[in-house]
């Protein structure tokens, strides 16, 4: 079978499971954050399930913050899973955090009187297949455009919890997240057991930054120094080259580091 035979047999495949393939389950409640009153589904998101809440008149008031360091909730982590793989997760969830509220906020690295704080837990990570990862890459050179396929069953994800408190204690902020792989769609495979977990890090900081931030409030230039330096640079111009080379995400080239 030939590269152009390929391409006509995994494409109408792609196209008969997408129907399916963009809905992520909501993960139940872990008991992190202070209270859970108040939180609704965020409407419009199918690949992301998404239940926030935010005091927009306390929240405005917030200005410094400092970010506690991810938690691992009880029953988070899949046997499967290392202590490594579990600190690069925790460890990536803590930088792109960083990133997306620095943006938003003061970031500072010790509280004071006048500082709120934020708190975040990862709640489930879900394992990534090695192996069917890798055999998904090779399938996908062969599809033309951006749209892949991965192996039903195989694929990871990541749900987490955060919340913005107040001083003097009040929760101006919370947000219940969980992210789960496309089977057909725009997720990079990756032979990292965490290598779904590491890419929605990200879609996870991006929405702790959205629920947080008052509507009105706009994006601030990167902070000058950068007050989330010491997670890396944010720019990583060698993940992006490796993922278009090779097919997949390598936690190695994309700045993901342990705690």
């Amino acid at each position: 079978m030939n590269r152009s035979d390929l391409a006509r047999l995994a494409l109408p495949i792609s196209v008969a499971l997408l129907a399916g393939a963009c809905q992520t389950t909501p993960i139940a409640d872990a008991g992190f954050l202070t209270s859970y009153d108040g939180l609704r589904k965020k409407e419009g998101t199918l690949r992301v399930a998404v239940r926030d809440r935010r005091d927009d008149e306390l929240a405005s008031r917030v200005d410094r913050v400092m970010i506690e360091p991810a938690q691992l909730a009880a029953g988070a982590a899949d046997a499967r899973l290392s202590a490594d793989d579990v600190a690069k997760v925790l460890g990536e969830v803590d930088r792109q955090v960083c990133y997306e509220l620095s943006e938003r906020f003061t970031v500072v690295n010790e509280a004071d009187v006048e500082t709120s704080r934020v708190r975040v837990a990862v709640t489930r990570i879900f394992p990534t297949e090695p192996v069917s990862s890798g055999a998904a890459a090779v399938v996908n050179a062969f599809i033309p455009g951006p749209i892949g396929v991965r192996v039903p069953g195989t694929t990871g994800g990541l749900a987490a919890e955060a919340e913005l408190v107040a001083v003097g204690g009040g929760q101006a902020a919370a947000v219940a997240f969980a992210r789960t792989a496309n089977v057909v769609g725009m997720d990079t495979p990756s032979l990292s057991r965490v290598g779904d977990a590491l890419q929605f890090a990200e879609v996870f900081g991006d929405q702790v930054g959205d629920s947080f931030a008052p509507a009105d409030r706009a994006v601030r230039p990167i902070p000058r120094p950068d007050p989330c330096a010491r997670f890396g640079s944010r720019d990583q111009p060698v993940g992006f080259l490796t993922r278009l080379v090779t097919g997949l995400y390598v936690p190695e080239t994309e700045g993901v580091r342990l705690q």
